[in-house]
């Protein structure tokens, strides 16, 4: 393993509700920390001490600071944080890359596959950034922003080819409410946070048309085993999908109204329209962005992803809500991937 390295100054790059509370996470853990915007407004509440435009009434610590000049935000950090939408990590790393530190390490908080190309983040960033996967980590788990603003314990994983560096990152963001884990398998923790995005699109919607839990338990189950086949036809660890990043994250963000994703898929289940969902949602729904993509490359390696395909049918304007159940109860008996014969 490489050396071990201990930060003391990071830099987020992104003023939104995670980006925040993970500003937070570090000033707690003890490091200085500055963050950058594109809003002047959101940067001049976050100087203010508080982020009242995604995190209004809960206080921020005097060690976080915000500009909107990406080379003073970045300039000296050795901890860069992606903390910007799937859509705009690519730009956001080719501006900073001029000023990034030789020494830098970046870790990624954005889940989801980028549209054109169907890399992963970790991919997005090693292109953009020029760095090695060696300094590159992800971070996904049960992390609703709001609860772990609020100080609600809960745990993560911070995962690196690189064992060294995510245990380094890992012991950074390390506070009394918030446990990290470590892992190297990038390419299963990256898989299933994007796709777990697109199931709870699915299963927002169940609770929103008013179905039950035995529709949910069915949804959620089902997802995970299409999230596992894809992340595993990916050289991911089947085992990584059974963890935080998995189930555990599934579970959150299926279960939650602080989902960007439940909350949209429960509006459309009421009768809302996409559009009209969206213009509610205070966020970027990556759940919606990135199933396309995640189809795609199903597609192109034979794995069926049903929820996937539902999700993707209805945001696309293909199907409508009520036909997205119909289209998952209809087809074929199944065990294990295999079609089967009733008696």
């Amino acid at each position: 393993m490489s050396k071990e390295r201990v930060f003391t100054r990071a830099a987020v790059l992104g003023t939104g509700a995670w980006g925040t509370t993970f500003a937070q996470i570090l000033a707690d853990a003890g490091l200085k920390v500055t963050m950058w915007g594109r809003k002047a407004t959101t940067v001049d509440f976050i100087n203010s001490g508080e982020n009242a435009t995604y995190l209004p009434g809960l206080e921020l610590s005097d060690q976080i600071s915000a500009s909107t000049s990406i080379e003073e935000v970045v300039t000296g950090a050795q901890l860069i944080v992606i903390a910007v939408p799937v859509a705009g990590v690519r730009s956001t790393l080719e501006t900073a890359r001029p000023c990034l530190s030789d020494d830098v390490a970046i870790v990624s908080l954005a889940k989801g596959l980028e549209l054109v190309s169907h890399l992963r983040v970790d991919e997005i960033i090693e292109q953009a950034s020029g760095l090695g996967q060696d300094r590159i980590a992800v971070i996904s788990g049960p992390n609703l922003s709001r609860e772990i603003a609020e100080h609600q314990p809960t745990a993560t994983v911070v995962a690196s080819t690189n064992q060294q560096l995510a245990i380094d990152i890992a012991k950074a963001c390390h506070t009394s409410y918030f446990r990290p884990y470590v892992s190297t398998d990038v390419i299963g923790c990256e898989i299933a946070g994007a796709t777990k995005n697109v199931i709870a699109v699915a299963i927002g919607a169940a609770e929103g048309m008013g179905l039950g839990l035995n529709t949910r338990a069915t949804l959620i189950t089902r997802g995970l085993a299409e999230m596992t086949r894809l992340g595993q036809a990916l050289g991911g660890d089947p085992a990584t999908f059974a963890g935080l990043t998995g189930i555990g994250d599934l579970m959150a963000t299926c279960s939650s109204r602080l989902s960007r994703n439940f909350s949209l898929g429960h509006r459309m289940g009421t009768g809302l329209s996409l559009d009209e969902a969206l213009a509610l949602s205070p966020g970027v729904v990556e759940g919606v962005r990135s199933a396309e993509p995640i189809l795609a490359v199903a597609d192109s390696l034979g794995i069926d992803m049903p929820i996937s395909a539902a999700v993707w049918a209805v945001v696309s304007g293909d199907a409508t809500i009520e036909q997205m159940g119909q289209m998952l109860l209809a087809r074929p008996q199944k065990m294990d991937g295999w079609e089967i014969s009733l008696l």
